[in-house]
């Protein structure tokens, strides 16, 4: 008779088991300020040495590891996380591996735009991106979305150009579709840094001067989404389609890169070629 399959409850304990005895297998006692204490059979800390190191009890460890359906608690997988030195994207994998909710991370200052992004920027010309931080804020921008979007010197933020940027919003011909997903992917951004006031800041003193970000923004509505469409009439060679996607930079905590590709069979391509004819530069915002 074949095996019957596990549930999520079992695959789950199953892969806190292996990603236990791993994490473990890797440390020595030398590692953990331990004495050694001979040969070993296996590699690696033994359970009671982890249980004591966390403060827990041996039993209790053991059962955890073995993938039994116990409670845990935060404090006693951070206390776990800590003996067994678990870097952040570990802990997190580790509190999911328990059934709980990962711990919010604190936010990373955001870096610098990197020489091998603002190559990719430079690459990706004729057609538009730009990289924004986590507060949306422009950190550079191609030629082709300053041309196509009509982003000037004095625009340094994409949720305040989306509302006040005059050219921008009368050539978007998607701009009151897509006003309310703008303002609900950044209520939920801020969402996720309660305790970075920048966020509440930008809102404030956007709706001070646009009653229709005002208005969305006292809805209380969220959205999430990576993906969005751009529609824009512009005036030298007409609409263009685009697909928008926003991608996080692991690499670059607090930066996302948002990349536009000409929507397949509007002729957009074509046209957007026509316009960027002269050769497109990167322009850093700021």
């Amino acid at each position: 008779m074949p095996d019957m399959p596990l549930d999520p409850d079992e695959r789950r304990r199953d892969a806190l088991r292996e990603f236990l005895r791993t994490r473990r297998a890797r440390l020595t006692p030398g590692d953990v300020g331990m004495p050694d204490g001979g040969r070993r059979r296996t590699p690696g800390l033994r359970r009671e040495e982890v249980a004591v190191l966390a403060g827990v009890g041996v039993s209790w460890y053991t059962w955890l590891e073995q993938g039994r359906d116990i409670k845990v608690s935060e404090d006693v997988l951070d206390a776990i996380g800590r003996a067994l030195r678990l870097d952040g994207a570990e802990r997190e994998h580790l509190y999911l591996l328990a059934g709980l909710n990962p711990p919010r991370r604190e936010p990373a200052p955001a870096l610098p735009v990197s020489p091998e992004l603002h190559r990719l920027l430079d690459a990706w010309s004729p057609r538009p991106a730009y990289v924004q931080d986590r507060h949306w804020g422009f950190q550079a921008v191609n030629d082709a979305a300053r041309v196509v979007f009509g982003y000037g010197d004095t625009d340094l933020n994409c949720l305040v150009s989306y509302f006040t940027n005059a050219r921008f919003r009368t050539t978007n011909t998607l701009w009151a579709r897509n006003a309310p997903g703008v303002v609900g992917r950044f209520r939920a951004d801020m969402a996720r840094y309660p305790d970075d006031p920048e966020f509440a800041r930008i809102a404030s003193d956007l709706a001070a001067v646009s009653p229709d970000f005002a208005e969305l923004w006292d809805r209380h509505d969220v959205s999430t989404g990576a993906e969005a469409t751009k529609a824009i009439r512009h005036p030298e060679v007409g609409e263009l389609v685009f697909d928008a996607t926003l991608l996080p930079l692991p690499d670059r905590p607090g930066l996302n890169l948002v990349l536009h590709n000409p929507r397949p069979g509007t002729g957009t391509a074509e046209r957007l070629e026509r316009l960027m004819s002269d050769g497109p530069r990167l322009v850093e915002a700021g």
